[in-house]
């Protein structure tokens, strides 16, 4: 495991940027939220003033409003596309004058972030001085969610872009875009020229996305306005996830710190707020899963994901609820033909074992998933997401996703994406010394 270890340092120092990691080279040349905050946790292993300085610069990223916008645009480069000129962050009133963003965002994993690093730790002391002097920004980031994506106060936040899910082409959304007929847009695709395009979203998946962004750009990214106007808004169950499981930590972290109880008061109250509503409405009975609502049509996505499961990781299902969910998990995802967990329904017509988040298995979920069922006690299948999150990248390198049937991992051909991504090096490098 040394040999692996190692390699997965490599990719992480090859792709660190002088103040902030890219996910990987050429396809991923800038600075992503949630990828950031993963690498951050690889880091804490090695290398403390990385990990600091990840989230440092991620957090000098933020809104007025306390906002963290999905991509940083740190550097000029023609490797991607939509870049800064088309998303024009400038447009919100409160947007960061010093970076160049999206006007969107992606799932807030920064508060369970900070305490994975004073977990992981060796000068307590230190770790817990640096989070002292971040923590408010974090804080502040969950009080704009709860203040701006909330309009039915019922303690679940909504997104309205599909990449703030960061399961970007996953088939849930394909009945969302069932309800909208956007322009054709005419650009030039850059990912495609980096990955084969078999594996990536199609044109017309990608005019869904760019006429999300115009609308939100025509009224200059007012929450409201998108709130009344987005033909995408959902309340997603691994969005969601993350706030909560950051919610908790952030509880956590401001005991540790002393003299918060204003602020631990109100993340006390946002969270029994979004737990009961969490389980009242996104959990489906029938389906023994978690699913994502639909706001703007109000229906439930009756589609079961790796997000699903993710609640494990906050603590947010009762005993009974989690033990539906596991066995949900292992009906559909966990046959022996399957390495676990496809990111979509393996027993779906949708599903897509090859094509990003329709199928494929990712790092980062289950990474989020063996956290969760250790939580609840299901030690066995723990083991065996860590196990097989080994065997791929063992068997293909350090892609940005995998293959989640077996028979394809011959001639390590089956890892997808970008190459030596560092979210797969990061969490290899956290589960390999938990």
């Amino acid at each position: 495991m040394k040999a692996i270890q190692n390699k997965a340092i490599e990719v992480l120092n090859k792709n660190w940027k002088d103040g902030f990691s890219v996910p990987c080279a050429n396809l991923y040349p800038f600075q992503w939220f949630w990828d950031s905050g993963f690498i951050a946790i690889g880091f804490a292993h090695f290398d403390m003033p990385k990990s600091e300085k990840e989230i440092e610069t991620l957090l000098d990223s933020q809104w007025g409003n306390g906002f963290i916008p999905h991509i940083i645009f740190h550097t000029e480069s023609d490797t991607y596309f939509p870049g800064s000129d088309f998303h024009r962050s400038d447009l919100h009133v409160q947007a960061s004058r010093e970076y160049r963003s999206t006007g969107m965002t992606q799932p807030p994993v920064t508060g369970f972030v900070l305490q994975e690093m004073y977990r992981i730790s060796k000068d307590k002391k230190a770790t817990l001085k640096f989070i002292e002097g971040v923590i408010d920004k974090v804080y502040d980031n969950h009080n704009y969610f709860y203040t701006n994506r909330d309009p039915q106060n019922e303690g679940l936040i909504y997104i309205y872009h599909n990449w703030e899910s960061g399961t970007d082409n996953s088939p849930i959304w394909d009945d969302i875009w069932a309800t909208m007929n956007p322009p054709e847009y005419t650009f030039e695709r850059r990912d495609t020229t980096h990955v084969d395009a078999s594996e990536r979203p199609s044109k017309r998946e990608y005019d869904h996305y760019l006429h999300i962004i115009d609308i939100a750009k025509e009224h200059n990214y007012k929450d409201e306005k998108i709130a009344e106007l987005s033909p995408f808004l959902v309340q997603d169950p691994l969005f969601n996830t993350m706030l909560i499981k950051s919610n908790e930590s952030l509880i956590d972290l401001y005991q540790l710190i002393g003299d918060n109880q204003d602020k631990i008061a109100q993340l006390e109250k946002w969270q029994n707020q979004a737990i009961e509503s969490f389980n009242n409405k996104l959990f489906d009975k029938e389906l023994g899963a978690y699913i994502h609502y639909d706001l703007r049509n109000e229906k439930p996505l009756r589609f079961v994901s790796s997000s699903s499961f993710s609640p494990i990781y906050a603590n947010i299902p009762s005993k009974e609820k989690a033990a539906i969910l596991v066995k949900t998990m292992m009906d559909k995802f966990g046959n022996d033909h399957q390495y676990l967990c496809a990111s979509f329904d393996p027993t779906s017509e949708r599903f897509n074992p090859k094509k990003y988040w329709r199928g494929p298995v990712w790092v980062n979920l289950n990474w989020i998933l063996y956290k969760g069922l250790i939580q609840y006690g299901y030690n066995d299948i723990a083991k065996r997401v860590k196990e097989d999150t080994i065997e791929i990248i063992e068997k293909n390198g350090f892609y940005e996703y995998f293959d989640s049937r077996k028979e394809e991992h011959v001639d390590g051909k089956a890892g997808y994406g970008g190459k030596d991504f560092s979210w797969s090096a990061a969490l290899l490098i956290d589960m390999l010394n938990n």
